[in-house]
């Protein structure tokens, strides 16, 4: 304890030769520039990734079961009944999505089917992301079913709800034999209105997607009644997803062929991308700030020669080589820790000034940006990450500090 304290008092005293003072002032500076620089950069990639997830939840229900080998699995009627009666559970139902050809006046292109029911419609507010025509999924007349179309989908086929909105289908048959005298006998065909344009603003939902009704999916694709792709599940007023996601797991955990996902498991490859990147970017900053913690290298030599007639001075007061040292070894801690807690309080800041203000601004139309301003968004486990490392560098420059200050030549001296 009072090697500490005579530490903190050599830290803080006015040094004899003003170099000192500086090189101390820079160590702290650099620590301090590196550590929030950590901070701020962790939070923006932690904003990016919430802004995903806001992003998905416009498509992506909350909770999907899916099959764990093959495209379909039989029984998601019956299943989603069960998880629909959870009391977590709001809503479940069936889906269905597969590949299809897709021809609307004279234009055709490879279109990806989405079977859903009224209730999807409802459920993801699709009126949100519907920006032209009807959001209307189901049954016009005897024959002819309604969808919707994404952005890429109506651009590829030429086809809005203002225009002859008629799309035909084709799919090939899953059973059968294919007569070459007759090729179009080797599809199924249906038509669907195109009532509405929808834009998710996800580049793999509005390249091509196109909803349909489930039942005309299931016929379309030669299903039987009860297989699906997936069984989204919504939750019940005041539950959360975490909730849901938590009691659907429980209740099929014996349905061995079937894994439930949530938002994030649903689109892996996007969160898999920013997490690398994050990471990636921290190894670097922390290399950046191993080099700055480098610098205390110097304060500290520095400070030992400075204080060499201190150091007489207690060894001549019964001090010891071990209690000399220690004076020093706090003294790396207290520089890289002290550079370190302002950079942490720094970062962290600037961090809520962003969120708050928004200072930052996003180049670009901000008629095109679905958001206008740098996402951030400060976690606890990133401060507990960058502190560790900050430890870890007090840790070195103390045991620096201790050798230093034990070294022959200060001895002699």
């Amino acid at each position: 304890m009072l090697a500490f304290r005579v530490a903190l008092r050599y830290l803080f005293s006015r040094k004899s030769h003003g170099a000192v003072n500086v090189i101390s002032a820079i160590s702290v500076v650099g620590v301090a520039v590196a550590t929030a620089a950590m901070i701020i950069v962790l939070s923006v990639f932690n904003g990016f990734s919430e802004l995903s997830v806001s992003k998905l939840s416009k498509f992506d229900p909350p909770v999907l079961v899916v099959p764990t080998q093959g495209k379909v699995f039989a029984g998601a009627d019956s299943i989603a009944a069960t998880l629909e009666a959870l009391p977590e559970a709001g809503a479940a139902r069936a889906e269905l999505t597969e590949q299809a050809f897709a021809v609307a006046q004279g234009s055709q292109m490879a279109v990806t089917i989405k079977g859903v029911d009224s209730l999807f419609v409802e459920r993801m507010e699709l009126r949100r992301i519907a920006i032209d025509g009807t959001p209307l999924v189901g049954h016009l007349t005897e024959g002819l079913c309604a969808g919707m179309l994404s952005t890429g989908a109506a651009m590829g086929l030429q086809t809005t709800p203002k225009s002859p909105w008629t799309v035909k289908l084709y799919e090939p048959r899953r059973s059968g034999r294919y007569n070459p005298a007759n090729p179009t006998g080797a599809f199924r065909t249906d038509s669907i209105a195109a009532m509405g344009v929808l834009r998710v603003e996800q580049e793999e939902y509005d390249r091509d997607m196109v909803l349909v009704p489930l039942d005309m999916a299931r016929k379309l694709l030669e299903y039987n009644a009860g297989e699906a792709s997936g069984i989204a599940v919504w939750p019940a007023q005041g539950v959360t997803g975490d909730e849901v996601y938590d009691a659907v797991a429980e209740a099929l955990r014996g349905h061995t062929g079937l894994k439930v996902l949530d938002r994030m498991g649903q689109q892996p490859d996007i969160f898999r991308m920013i997490s690398v990147e994050k990471w990636i970017t921290f190894v670097m900053l922390a290399f950046i700030l191993i080099i700055a913690s480098f610098n205390i290298v110097s304060t500290l030599s520095m400070m030992v020669l400075e204080k060499r007639p201190n150091m007489g001075v207690l060894r001549a007061m019964g001090g010891t080589q071990g209690f000399v040292s220690r004076i020093f070894a706090n003294q790396g801690w207290l520089v890289t820790l002290a550079g370190g807690a302002v950079g942490l309080l720094l970062g962290a800041l600037l961090v809520a000034g962003q969120a708050r203000y928004g200072w930052l601004k996003l180049q670009g139309d901000p008629s095109l940006l679905s958001v206008q301003v740098y996402p951030v968004a400060l976690e606890w486990g990133d401060v507990v990450t960058v502190g560790g490392l900050l430890l870890g560098a007090a840790a070195v420059m103390a045991a620096v500090g201790g050798a230093l200050a034990g070294g022959k030549r200060v001895n002699q001296n």
